[in-house]
């Protein structure tokens, strides 16, 4: 599951911290791999035109073939980086959106007010939102369908038990 839940340590700390990411199917080292064998069994053909006029005629092709792939692969694994960060205290929520140009967005609210919303109707099937502080904000929404369900109930559960605590503090 691209996402993870913690408990930092310390005075200061939230109860409880959240990290998502958008999934990634190819890691770098695995990147490296695809691109040398897909090099390695487009260039064996050619070892029957070494020294032909022939092989300079599709060399460029070829050449052209893997910049394109190599190209793809880096964009999306660019456009990938992307990490959101909910952080829980008990009288407070912060959501912190990193993407991948240095962009930032922050949004907190007070737990006890937070409703965690799955609409079916926004942009994508099971879009879950938060919604506080007169403002409604995405999160997961890079997840798969059946991921936004789970953090959906997970996020639900939390913030219940949450409040729970809260109310029962003196």
């Amino acid at each position: 599951m691209p996402y993870e839940w913690t408990t930092p340590d310390g005075p200061d700390a939230p109860k409880a911290e959240l990290h998502l990411w958008p999934y990634r199917s190819l890691l770098r080292r695995d990147f490296v791999i695809f691109i040398s064998l897909t090099a390695a069994l487009v260039l064996v053909p050619l070892l029957a035109v070494i020294g032909t006029p022939v092989l300079w005629g599709i060399l460029p092709f070829i050449l052209l073939m893997l910049g394109g792939v190599w190209w793809g692969l880096s964009r999306s694994y660019r456009d990938g980086e992307i990490v959101e960060e909910l952080r829980l205290w008990p009288e407070r929520i912060e959501l912190d959106r990193h993407d991948r140009k240095g962009g930032h967005r922050s949004w907190s609210a007070n737990p006890h007010w937070v409703q965690v919303r799955m609409r079916q109707d926004g942009p994508v099937p099971n879009y879950v939102t938060l919604k506080g502080e007169g403002r409604e904000v995405e999160i997961g929404a890079f997840l798969s369908e059946e991921e936004r369900a789970a953090l959906h109930d997970d996020l639900s559960g939390r913030l219940a038990r949450l409040s729970a605590m809260q109310s029962n503090v003196p």
